[in-house]
């Protein structure tokens, strides 16, 4: 499958977001509506009855091909918490074992009148791929696709960002760890570039990065406490070590000493400066606990954040019916 994405794809003739399958090329308008409209959901949340009726009727197929516990719940929840009918699915586990192919498994959920697919796969493009072969009707949202792409979860991360911070346009972001492996990263550095963040920093190992890193927009700095100075967001990245391919670092104890925040790193960065990571964490490897757990750590409300802006996703995909 190719990583290659055309936002036209994504959008409804008049401009409306139809599929979330990447950030790249979304324009600001679209990255703003979604956070907008995320911000009016965050107090569903806080009611007795964590419901509204948006998408009563509708039926949300999550369909996983790749583990991920949390951001299966988010979505799952994020769903109900719509009205839809929810429907989850480790195609691992089942047909894909029995060796039936990502379209015949797409075409079968369809004709199980399926409205909207959540699709998560270790190959990238395969969201892409399912968009170009589904009904009009129905929409599909990239929960993560191989090394390319993680579009919601960069979503909640800039969501996260503003609330802390407001305007993106005199923000100075450093990115650090395994950005070669993470579609996390691509996703945040083009919401952040997207927004007007005017400085986006990237902290890693040399062989933790990309060959297009220096096409990216971005600062590239190999040592952690030269790349934190003055920055104002520490967005963390787990270490990926069930994608790497050889011996990319020399130990995990090797890395926590060079490029693990501690809090006695965390201070080049601004006094108030917020940290993040997407999680699951890496405890010791990729953060220390006294950061995760201390007073800049924004890494609890970005998974709350993230309910109400896979909500406002799922619910402006939903209004997009040609």
């Amino acid at each position: 499958m190719t990583s290659t994405m055309t936002p036209n794809l994504q959008l409804t003739p008049d401009g409306r977001l139809r599929h979330l399958l990447t950030l790249d090329g979304l324009p600001k308008r679209i990255l703003t509506e979604v956070l907008d409209t995320a911000q009016s959901f965050v107090s569903v949340g806080e009611r007795d009855v964590k419901k509204v009726p948006l998408l009563r009727g509708k039926a949300v197929f999550n369909v996983f091909f790749e583990n991920s516990t949390r951001t299966r719940t988010t979505f799952e929840i994020a769903a109900k918490r719509l009205s839809a009918d929810v429907v989850n699915l480790n195609v691992n586990a089942s047909s894909q074992s029995k060796g039936e192919t990502l379209l015949d498994t797409v075409s079968n959920l369809s004709a199980m009148l399926a409205d909207m697919f959540v699709v998560r796969h270790s190959a990238a493009g395969a969201a892409h791929l399912i968009a170009h072969h589904v009904a009009p009707h129905i929409h599909v949202i990239n929960a993560g696709d191989g090394r390319s792409a993680h579009p919601t979860q960069g979503l909640l991360d800039m969501f996260t960002i503003r609330h802390y911070k407001g305007d993106f346009h005199n923000l100075r972001v450093a990115i650090v760890g395994d950005v070669l492996h993470s579609r996390v990263a691509r996703s945040q550095i083009h919401a952040l570039t997207t927004l007007g963040c005017p400085e986006v920093r990237v902290i890693a190992p040399r062989t933790l990065l990309p060959r297009d890193v220096s096409g990216m927009g971005v600062h590239v700095f190999n040592r952690l406490e030269e790349g934190l100075k003055d920055v104002d967001v520490v967005m963390m990245l787990r270490l990926q070590n069930e994608r790497m391919q050889g011996a990319r670092l020399p130990s995990a104890g090797e890395y926590y000493k060079h490029w693990g925040l501690t809090p006695e790193k965390l201070k080049y960065a601004r006094p108030d400066a917020i940290v993040m990571h997407p999680g699951p964490m890496n405890r010791g490897v990729e953060i220390d606990s006294a950061v995760a757990d201390g007073g800049q750590s924004v890494i609890l409300p970005q998974v709350t954040y993230g309910i109400a802006v896979r909500m406002a996703v799922m619910s402006l995909v939903a209004g997009a019916n040609p």
